[in-house]
This record gives structure tokens, sequence and C-alpha cells, in this order.
């Protein structure tokens, strides 16, 4: 059975009052949609928790390990790390995600504005900034560079992993120039129409081996489409480059 709505707020609730008693616990705060009523139908549970400087942060997220199993059916978890906070992922049996993050005394506080102080003090923490528009290029022609290479070698799934790879980087390319969430592609569907439908047109609709060689020579387009907005340092140079990787995949574009 799926969670509802009612389940999750009393859950989290039920969360919150524990870590209240938690006498390890020096803080406690909403992160995620909660934290500006935003929350719909599919939101999950998202908490942070800040670990004394004089506990142990292996032994806290030990113990509510167990707990989330023990009490709450969580049949699974997968930790996401940033400096020293730890993130705990949950997945309970009804599919309710349950997101905890566990972090030493001295990183507990808004690296987000989504976190709202529910009890403790939080401290002042570095903000995060804009993301490195060079570093998602560079992952873009990355994947260019290998989806190239998994057609010319007829490893037609490879190919459709790597050109996937290469769009899903120039969606958060699009996500940066138009000033929405890039991560996890949040921001992609408050693009404006025109990207989006541009963005369609390089979807790989089978691992046919002309279909391949459609699909990433449209994301290699788009790709320098967004290297040209970006303004980046050398751009003159690469581009040539990127455009040549899409002639060169092609096994019969190379025949004299």
């Amino acid at each position: 059975m799926m969670f509802t709505e009612a389940y999750r707020n009393d859950l989290r609730d039920a969360l919150i009052e524990k870590a209240g008693l938690d006498q390890r616990l020096v803080g406690v705060a909403l992160t995620g949609s909660s934290s500006t009523d935003s929350e719909d139908r599919w939101s999950d549970i998202d908490l942070a928790f800040g670990v004394a400087s004089d506990q142990s942060l292996d032994e806290v997220i030990a113990d509510w390990t167990l707990y989330m199993h023990d009490k709450h059916r969580a049949v699974a978890n997968v930790d996401v790390v940033s400096r020293a906070t730890v993130y705990r992922v949950f997945l309970l049996a009804n599919s309710l995600q349950v997101d905890i993050a566990f972090a030493p005394e001295h990183e507990f506080g808004a690296v987000a504005p989504t976190f709202r102080l529910v009890s403790g003090t939080a401290r002042e923490q570095p903000q995060s900034g804009p993301p490195e528009i060079s570093r998602l290029i560079g992952m873009a022609w990355l994947y260019g560079l290998h989806a190239r290479s998994s057609i010319a070698r007829g490893r037609p799934w490879q190919a459709e992993y790597m050109i996937s790879a290469l769009r899903d980087h120039v969606v958060m390319l699009a996500c940066v120039r138009h000033e929405v969430p890039y991560q996890q592609g949040r921001g992609a569907d408050m693009l404006p129409r025109s990207v989006t439908e541009s963005l369609q047109d390089a979807l790989v609709r089978s691992v046919d081996g002309a279909e391949l060689i459609r699909a990433f020579g449209r994301a290699m387009k788009l790709l320098v489409n967004e290297v040209e907005y970006s303004g980046m340092e050398r751009a003159n140079s690469l581009i040539p480059v990127l455009e040549e990787l899409v002639r060169t995949a092609d096994p019969e574009a190379l025949q004299p």
C-alpha cells in the first residue's frame, strides 16, 4: 500500500518528537518542501539533525537507522555525503522516502533556502554558489566523446547511455542559463517551451544505428548552443571540435 499524506505528516511529527528527546542532538530542522509549505501528494520527509560535538556521529546514525528499520518498516537506505554531514535516505515499505541529514554540530545550519529550524541553534553555513559552468560543459563533451566511440564500435546500449548523459548535462546547462534549479532536473519543467521542444528532439527513440547518430547530433548541437551562450573561455576553439564529433560518429562519413 502506498503512503498517504496523513501518514507522512504523522510520521514526520513522530520523528521530530523522538529527536527532541534524543539528548545527543542539539538541533532539529525541517528541510525540503515542508520547510517552505510547498508539499504535494508526492513529497517525502526531509529533516536535519544536529549532532553534539561530544557525540559519535556514526553511533547516532546507527541507532536511528535501527529505529527506522524496526519501527517504521524501512526496507533499504543509502547515503549521500556532503562535507561531514551524512544524508541517510530511507525507503519505507509503503514507498515513502525519508531523508535525515545527520550534521556535526558545527555544520548544522542552512545551506539552502529550504531550512526551517524547529529546535536548537543553527550555525551559519557557507551557501552553495552557482555551479561551475565549465565543469558541466566539460562533463557534457566527455560523454559526447564516449557516445561517438560507442556508436562507431557498434555498442548501441552504451551509446544510448552516453547520449542520454550528454543530454542531461545540456538540460542542466539550460536550467542554469534560465536561472531555475539545475540539479537532478528539478527545474527542467520550468524551462521555456522552445527549449524543452529542442531537448525532445535529442531523445534516443531506439538503438538503431541511424537513430543513435540522429539523437547524438541533435544533443551535440544543443551543447554547442549552450557553449555559445556561456561565453566561456576558449569556446571558439571547442565548438569546431564538438561539431566534428558528430561527423566522425558515422562510419560511412569517414569512407573515402
